[in-house]
């Protein structure tokens, strides 16, 4: 029998490590830098780098199940790795990425802790998901590009080697789209804005551009508006189906405290645990039901886009949002047993609950997810 350990007993491994430092982490707002350390070191972050290249080549389906381990120990850690596993997935199936700076990309994070996010969010734009040019802008000179603008909610920005950034060009025939941006230049500042209710580690500051000068062979991805109508199929599916991994993984960590909670816990008046009352038992019922449902969704269409079956992004979003809810719903059903045990401090799913809230204004959001398949349906 083979013993060489699998990305998964290696994720499982590292998990256990992480989910020691998550709580302080967490009150702290402070950034988990050793995780990404140990990360490159078991060689998880070239997890989804092409195996051609020197990664593991994993797909959709088996990067969500790691997302899944490491959103049930550190949340914010998993946020982090995930942004940096759909860009790696991105630049492997995009005809439009230039190959010498995706091999690029690609051998750096294969040698060391080079992460990479796409920062979109400004604070006037909103959501690039909801419409709209975004204000950072990028004038082409002979030295280079020459990048002004603010991104919000740029998560990972304490470790980012790279930015993908969403800017819109000052030519006459204005064109839109993701210019690579190597992270420290000249005129770039970290603005530590991230004071948030949940997801407290994940570094998601405001990155400002000052007039930033990056090469000209920089351009990823630039088109006329009218051409991104339709978003980049990898990007919005995966990101939908990886963002539902992680919420998952944030509600079956409250399960499983709330099941060593409900065995452990013995009332006076009751003389046994709180988890022989049969009221107790339906709602646990109701909680694995919810994350059944949820494991089923979530590996079906992972497995479904790695087999090149012909998906829609409006069915991810639709996922992600079915799996998002469950998943709330399942740390309020846990809160529900527990009283003010459940949002004690000094408890894990205080932690938790905080923690997932964030799944209901994770782009894309419910409402809209609701309106675009609503508009399919009616074919408007």
């Amino acid at each position: 029998m083979d013993a060489t350990p699998t990305v998964f007993d290696k994720a499982n491994l590292l998990a256990s490590e992480f989910a020691v430092r998550a709580a302080q982490h967490d009150r702290d707002a402070s950034f988990p830098f050793e995780n990404f350390d140990r990360l490159s070191e078991a060689g998880l972050l070239a997890l989804t780098v092409p195996a051609a290249l020197g990664g593991s080549g994993a797909g959709a389906l088996d990067a969500a199940r790691i997302i899944g381990i490491f959103a049930k120990a550190d949340p914010s850690t998993a946020l982090v790795l995930s942004m940096h596993y759909i860009q790696h997935l991105v630049m492997a199936r995009s005809v439009r990425w230039p190959g010498r700076l995706a091999r690029k990309l690609a051998r750096e994070t294969v040698e060391g802790v080079a992460l990479i996010n796409a920062l979109r969010v400004e604070p006037d734009l909103g959501s690039p998901s909801r419409g709209g040019l975004p204000a950072t802008v990028v004038r082409k000179t002979d030295t280079g590009w020459r990048l002004s603008g603010r991104k919000i909610y740029s998560t990972g920005a304490p470790i980012l080697k790279w930015y993908a950034v969403w800017a819109r060009t000052d030519e006459p025939d204005l064109r839109v789209g993701l210019f690579l941006v190597p992270a420290g230049l000249p005129g770039t500042r970290i603005v530590e804005t991230w004071d948030h209710l949940g997801l407290r580690a994940s570094g998601s500051h405001d990155v400002v551009f000052d007039d930033v000068v990056f090469p000209l062979d920089h351009e990823i991805d630039v088109r006329k508006p009218d051409e991104w109508r339709v978003p980049d199929f990898t990007q919005a599916t995966v990101h939908s189906i990886f963002v539902a991994a992680i919420y998952d993984g944030i509600a079956r960590a409250a399960r499983d405290w709330l099941i060593g909670f409900l065995k452990n816990r013995v009332p006076s008046n009751l003389g046994a645990s709180l988890a022989t009352l049969p009221r107790v038992q339906e709602i646990v019922g109701a909680i694995e039901a919810r994350l059944t449902v949820n494991a089923r969704l979530i590996e079906s269409f992972a497995a479904d886009f790695d087999g090149g079956v012909e998906l829609s992004a409006s069915e991810a979003n639709i996922i992600k949002l079915t799996v998002t809810n469950n998943a709330v719903a399942v740390v309020e059903d846990a809160l529900s047993l527990t009283s003010n045990h459940g949002l004690t401090r000094a408890n894990p799913l205080e932690r938790h609950y905080r923690d997932v809230l964030c799944g209901r204004v994770h782009t894309p959001q419910d409402d809209a997810t609701r309106l675009i398949a609503g508009r399919l349906a009616l074919g408007i």
